[in-house]
C-alpha cells in the first residue's frame, strides 16, 4: 500500500496517525530524502530504511498518536558506530533528519436541510478539512449542478438523499460528528431533535430557528418525547454568534459557522 493509500485509510476509519518523511540526507543513508512511512496505532506503511532510524520513528509517532494535541517534530540522527541507538547500530556513515507529521482524526459535520442557508453553510464549510455530510429530503437540492459550487472543496463531501426519513442518517454518521439541523419543514426538524438526542455516538447538536419555535420543541421533547432537561440542553438554539443578526443566507451562515469552529477550539477536537 502507498503512502498517500495509508493515509486515506486511516482518514476513513477515522484513526488517528503520523506521516513520518526523510527530510534531509547527508552521506550515506539506507533510504533518500522524500521516503515515507505512515505510523498508525497499530499498523505501519511504507519505509524509510529501517533500523534503528525507523524503530526510533516509530516508537516516538506512537507516543504523538497517544498525545493530546500533538506538534510535528524534527529528529535527527547520526548513522555510525560511535552512538548509543535504543534498537542497535546503524552505521551507514551518514547523517539523516527525520519529520514526524501528526495526522489527526478529522472533525465530521452533518448539516440537515440544504436549502438557501444550509448551501451558504456548506460552501463556508467545505473551505475546512473536514467531513462535511450533507442531508435533505428534497432531490433537487442535491443534484450536481446545484452543488457545483462546492466541486473545489478541502471537504470531503457526502451526500445523502433521504426522501422519507432523513433521521436514519444520523446512525450512519461517523463519532463525534457535530450535527445542524436546518430543514425546511418544522416537523422534520422536531423529528431530528428527538432522533439525535436518542444518537449516543454524536457532537454537538445546533438548531436554527426562533425562540417561539424552541419552546415548542423543548416541550414536546420533554412530554412525548421523554427526554429530561439534562439532554435536551445538548441542542443548542439558536445557533450562531449572537453580535451577528443579519438575516440573509449568507450572513447566517458565516454567523453559524463562526459559532461552530468556537465550538472546535473550546472542545479541543
Amino acid at each position: 500500500m502507498t503512502w498517500i493509500a495509508a493515509v486515506a485509510r486511516l482518514r476513513a476509519r477515522r484513526e488517528p496517525g503520523v506521516l513520518v518523511t526523510v527530510a534531509t540526507v547527508r552521506g550515506h543513508a539506507p533510504r533518500e530524502a522524500g521516503a515515507k512511512l505512515v505510523v498508525g496505532r497499530t499498523g505501519t506503511w511504507g519505509s524509510i530504511g529501517g533500523g534503528n532510524v525507523e524503530a526510533v520513528a516509530i516508537d516516538r509517532a506512537r507516543e504523538m498518536i497517544a498525545a493530546s494535541q500533538p506538534e510535528p517534530e524534527l529528529m535527527d540522527f547520526a548513522l555510525n558506530d560511535k552512538v548509543t541507538n535504543r534498537h542497535g547500530v546503524q552505521c551507514c556513515g551518514g547523517t539523516v533528519s527525520v519529520l514526524l507529521e501528526p495526522l489527526p482524526v478529522v472533525r465530521a459535520v452533518a448539516v440537515f436541510g440544504v436549502g438557501h442557508v444550509g448551501l451558504e453553510l456548506a460552501r463556508i464549510l467545505a473551505r475546512q478539512d473536514l467531513d462535511l455530510h450533507l442531508i435533505d429530503s428534497r432531490a433537487d437540492l442535491l443534484d450536481d449542478e446545484r452543488l457545483g459550487v462546492l466541486a473545489d472543496a478541502v471537504a470531503q463531501v457526502h451526500v445523502h438523499h433521504t426522501p422519507l426519513l432523513p433521521e436514519e442518517v444520523l446512525a450512519e454518521l461517523p463519532p463525534g460528528t457535530h450535527v445542524l439541523i436546518m430543514t425546511h419543514d418544522h416537523a422534520e426538524d422536531a423529528a431530528l431533535c428527538d432522533a439525535a438526542l436518542r444518537t449516543d455516538h454524536l457532537g454537538s447538536i445546533g438548531l436554527i430557528g426562533s425562540a417561539a419555535k424552541w419552546a415548542r420543541f423543548r416541550k414536546r421533547l420533554a412530554t412525548e418525547g421523554g427526554h429530561d432537561d439534562a439532554a435536551i440542553d445538548r441542542i443548542k438554539t439558536p445557533i450562531g454568534l449572537p453580535d451577528i443578526a443579519g438575516k440573509e443566507p449568507a450572513t447566517i451562515a458565516v454567523s453559524v459557522a463562526a459559532d461552530l469552529l468556537r465550538t472546535f477550539e473550546s472542545a479541543g477536537d
